[in-house]
C-alpha cells in the first residue's frame, strides 16, 4: 500500500498537480543535491519523503516543533551559512504569510534563493486532523490568499505560477537557471492528506497509511 500510494503521489494519473509530484520534480532538476528547507505542515512532510540527497548536512527544518514561518529565514540563513549551495526552500501558502516580510531581506541582500511555494488554499495539515480526528467540523483552515506574485515583484523577485501539470517540468528548470531570488508558486490539489501520520497521543505501531 505504501508503495502504490508513494507512486500515485509522484506520477497522478490525473486531477490537479499532487505536492509530492511537485517536490520530485524539483529533486530532479537539482540532480538531488541542494540543499533542503522546509516550514512546517503537509509540505514539510511531503519534502522530507520524497527529496533526495546526495550529501549530508543538506536538510534544514525544525521537525515537530510546529514553528509556522520557519521556512523563509531559515532558507535565509541556509544559504548565508553555504553560499556555494543551492538552496531551496518548500512553504505553504499559510505558513509564508507569517514572515512574508523576509522577502525585502532576500531583496535588500541579493540572497539568491529558491522559493517552491505549494499553495493549496488551506492550513493543510490543521485540515488534514479536522478530517481525520473531528468529523471534518472545519475551522479556519480556508485561506483567501493575497497575489502572490506581486507582493514578490515589488520585491524584486522573480516569480512563476504554475497550474497544469504539463508546465511544472519547464517551469521548475526556469526556476533553477534564474539569476537571484526565485518564487515558484504550484497550485496544488487542496484536499490532499499526507501519511503516514501518527494520531497524537497513540503508539507508532497505531501509525495510519490512510
Amino acid at each position: 500500500m505504501c508503495i502504490r500510494d508513494s507512486r500515485k503521489a509522484v506520477h497522478p494519473a490525473e486531477g490537479r498537480i499532487r505536492m509530492g509530484e511537485a517536490v520530485a520534480a524539483v529533486a530532479r532538476a537539482y540532480r538531488n543535491d541542494a540543499v533542503l528547507v522546509t516550514d512546517v505542515g503537509q509540505q514539510q512532510m511531503v519534502a522530507a519523503r520524497y527529496f533526495r540527497f546526495r550529501r549530508s548536512r543538506s536538510m534544514v527544518t525544525s521537525g515537530g516543533l510546529g514553528t509556522m514561518g520557519f521556512g523563509l529565514p531559515a532558507a535565509i540563513g541556509a544559504k548565508l551559512g553555504a553560499p556555494e549551495r543551492e538552496v531551496c526552500l518548500f512553504v505553504g501558502d499559510g505558513g509564508l504569510q507569517m514572515t512574508l516580510q523576509e522577502l525585502g531581506t532576500i531583496f535588500q541582500s541579493r540572497i539568491d534563493i529558491k522559493i517552491v511555494l505549494l499553495n493549496n488554499t488551506r492550513l493543510g495539515m490543521v485540515r488534514q486532523w479536522q478530517e481525520l480526528f473531528h468529523d471534518r467540523r472545519y475551522s479556519f483552515t480556508t485561506l483567501a490568499n493575497p497575489d502572490f506574485g506581486l507582493i514578490a515583484r515589488a520585491n524584486g523577485i522573480a516569480y512563476r505560477c504554475v497550474e497544469r501539470r504539463g508546465e511544472l517540468s519547464e517551469a521548475v528548470t526556469t526556476m533553477r537557471r534564474s539569476a537571484g531570488a526565485f518564487l515558484l508558486e504550484v497550485r496544488v490539489e487542496p484536499e490532499e492528506n499526507v501519511f503516514p501520520m501518527v494520531p497524537a497521543g497513540a503508539p507508532v505501531s497505531a501509525v495510519r497509511l490512510e
